[in-house]
């Protein structure tokens, strides 16, 4: 299989305080099942859905504890030069490329308006194995306060086109190609103030009341939903450990897909 294309999302990850923790309430709600977590790369512990890697969980390293949260990479071909990029958007790096064994290569970055997100330049690992299907990645937007930063920051760092979804002023959606990969929202007066921005990332399920359920009786938060679209029904929530993410039941559509305008 070949890496995907630069500016794709590829991977996704996420610190936590109580990995046993996170694997028993992930374990439950998507299904997942957990690799032996090898000492010498952090305890890094690959996710499988249906024996594919989708994701991963990890303990925070000394001086990185802080609020648990998923972290949604990009794929790069020169991790080096998307970096510079980063810098010359007005983004800043929180992490320069590092080289992970023979794995591949890894950036951590935050755009101008304060959102995180990874670079993944593919040695070994290239990425998911699986999209799309029950308890894999699917989609993902990045909630922010200041819109105008994002959509001027990550066209320009990964050749996007932006278009905005009709009737829906707040929403844009960045596309690769003819291949739409990144939604674009703005965070309400619904979001506390302390709350930082962040990229959403949706988990495939396959009945998203039913993982609704299996999420708030084991401690997670329903944020809201679950919402019937013509893309699927989905709902947004928090884990118990405050970690944000949605899932959607990509079978069950409602009504027609939506036109784009403005496409810049």
């Amino acid at each position: 299989m070949a890496a995907p294309p630069e500016g794709t999302p590829c991977w996704a990850d996420a610190m936590f305080s109580d990995v046993e923790g996170a694997k028993r309430f992930y374990g439950d709600v998507l299904g997942w099942t957990f690799s032996e977590a090898p000492t010498e790369f952090g305890d890094y512990t690959e996710v499988y859905a249906g024996g594919k890697a989708v994701a991963a969980v990890v303990p925070p390293m000394p001086g990185q504890e802080g609020p648990s949260q998923w972290c949604l990479y990009f794929a790069t071909e020169d991790a080096a030069a998307t970096a510079a990029r980063i810098r010359d958007g007005g983004g800043e790096l929180l992490m320069e490329p590092m080289q992970v064994g023979d794995f591949g290569t890894m950036c951590l970055a935050r755009d101008p308006g304060g959102v995180v997100f990874g670079l993944w330049q593919a040695g070994t690992h290239e990425g998911f194995e699986v999209a799309a299907v029950p308890g894999a990645y699917c989609w993902a937007e990045v909630f922010t306060r200041e819109p105008e930063k994002s959509d001027a920051f990550f066209p320009a760092v990964f050749s996007y086109r932006s278009k905005r979804l009709a009737g829906e002023p707040d929403y844009r959606i960045y596309d690769l190609g003819e291949r739409s990969v990144l939604g674009r929202t703005r965070m309400t007066d619904d979001f506390p103030p302390e709350a930082p921005p962040y990229i959403d990332v949706y988990f495939t399920v396959a009945d998203c009341d039913e993982a609704v359920t299996r999420a708030t009786e084991r401690g997670g938060v329903l944020r809201s939903g679950p919402v019937d679209s013509p893309f699927g029904r989905y709902a947004a929530l928090g884990d118990p450990q405050g970690a944000n993410f949605s899932v959607i039941d990509l079978t069950t559509t409602v009504g027609e897909v939506p036109r784009t305008t403005e496409v810049i």
